[in-house]
């Protein structure tokens, strides 16, 4: 029996597809928590800008201080990308794994 190289890979994929669209709710929950944690102050950066308050020097002062914020929170999410990417690999060696044991058994 020969290993199919290209039904292999196309399996290798689907592993991989799978690892990540099951934790595609995961990443958008995290993402959607940091975002309101953070709304009220975007919310009145806004206003005081739309309002006249913040000039804009001050505006863009203040979006750079939330960008920094934001930047913070989501490099938490590097941790669960990490074990996304590592569940993603281990589902495509498996897949590998159980190929080559079916073609030499």
């Amino acid at each position: 029996m020969n290993l199919d190289i290209n039904a292999l890979f196309a399996d290798m994929l689907s592993a991989i597809k799978g690892t990540v669209s099951n934790n595609r709710d995961k990443v958008e929950t995290i993402a959607k928590q940091f975002l309101a944690q953070n709304k009220e102050t975007l919310q009145l950066i806004a206003g005081l800008r739309i309002s006249g308050e913040l000039s804009d020097e001050e505006f863009k002062s203040r979006l750079q201080d939330e960008k920094l914020v934001l930047e913070a929170q989501f490099n938490a999410l590097e941790v669960v990308s990490k074990a996304i990417a590592q569940q993603a690999a281990n589902a495509a060696l498996d897949v590998l794994e159980k190929a080559v044991i079916a073609v030499i058994s």
